[in-house]
């Protein structure tokens, strides 16, 4: 059975999500170390429980998303997996860290695409894929069935969507991305997104703001 970690880190609060089965093997989904000292962190809660990652795979590159790539590639010899899509957000790292005024960061380049309807394995696990862009041209999330569970990124918050006003959002689109993608699953699959608290897809579906499923 997959069991979910979640872990944040850097000044964005971003939840960097650790999926692990039985046999040890993970996968860890966009890792958001910004420091050495939580660079050391993921280290430790990775070795504290006895997992090896096996996949670094990205819902989007946003900087604050990918701040620990770098390391995670190094350390475990993993290529970052992203959708072709986001090449154009990854190719902005640099100018988007500048405008945070943050320096000294570097990222690995994408070493695989992803994309909707590709199967993610590790372990006896299986994550399935869907394409859900808006909040950036390439967006995906990854849904255990297994586990009923979404990592969603910056899609869909506990009451809340992601923003659209970055370069390459679209409102319009990241709407019907819900509305066509989330919203067709369980009630009872917990979302657990880039930013804050977990929900589930029948709370958002009945009180998300943004978007309601009618």
């Amino acid at each position: 059975m997959v069991k979910i970690h979640v872990l944040t880190f850097g000044p964005f609060h971003q939840n960097t999500s650790v999926l692990a089965d039985e046999t040890g093997e993970c996968v860890i989904i966009d890792p958001g170390c910004f420091s050495e000292e939580e660079n050391v962190k993921l280290m430790n809660f990775l070795q504290t429980n006895k997992l090896k990652p096996v996949r670094l795979l990205q819902t989007h590159c946003h900087l604050d998303h990918i701040f620990g790539a770098n390391y995670v590639a190094q350390m475990f010899d993993l290529e970052m997996e992203a959708h072709k899509e986001e090449e154009f957000i990854h190719q902005g790292f640099e100018i988007s860290c500048k405008r945070f005024g943050i320096s000294g960061q570097s990222i690995p380049e994408i070493g695989k695409y992803l994309a909707e309807g590709d199967k993610i394995s590790f372990g006896n696990s299986e994550l399935e894929i869907l394409f859900v862009p808006g909040h950036t041209p390439g967006h995906i999330v990854f849904v255990s069935h297994a586990a009923k569970a979404v990592i969603s990124g910056d899609v869909l918050f506990k009451g809340s969507i992601g923003r659209t006003d970055l370069p390459g959002g679209n409102h319009t689109q990241l709407v019907e991305s819900i509305k066509a993608k989330l919203y067709q699953l369980p009630d009872d699959y917990t979302v657990y997104p880039g930013h804050g608290d977990t929900t589930t897809i029948g709370f958002e579906r009945q009180n998300n703001p943004f978007v309601r499923a009618n």
